[in-house]
């Protein structure tokens, strides 16, 4: 993983963990565990294979192999992976879907120039 220039770092929420609120970061987020809330980040999100969020991110990157269920938007690209299931409304510049992944989201797509004002757009709007 890699966010900006965090040396590496990153953020996890463990899988025995169930979080419920709003996590926003410079760093790139690992979810294994559940989370119901938001979070936001510059960094990339990655949502582990037993993981399920329900609620709205907004982030660079992503990639689903858990459950997402809510509101996405990704400036950049969003890559579901076998097993996932994603639910809800999606927002991103490119799409990537492994055979058995699960799709269930209204989607809109957008240019690189656009992702980055929808991403600061939808920031303002949480503001």
């Amino acid at each position: 993983m890699k966010g900006l220039d965090t040396n590496g770092q990153y953020s996890k929420i463990d899988k025995s963990t169930i979080l419920k609120g709003s996590i926003n970061a410079q760093t790139d987020i690992r979810i294994d565990g559940k989370l119901e809330g938001d979070v936001e980040t510059t960094g990339k999100v990655i949502i582990g294979k037993e993981a399920s969020v329900n609620g709205k991110v907004i982030c660079t990157n992503a990639d689903i192999e858990g459950f997402f269920k809510g509101n996405l938007t990704v400036s950049g690209t969003l890559t579901l992976k076998t097993g996932s299931n994603l639910e809800g409304e999606v927002h991103v510049q490119k799409l990537v879907v492994d055979s058995g992944a699960t799709f269930n989201a209204n989607c809109s797509m957008h240019s690189e120039k656009d992702g980055i004002k929808k991403l600061s757009d939808s920031r303002e709007k949480t503001a």
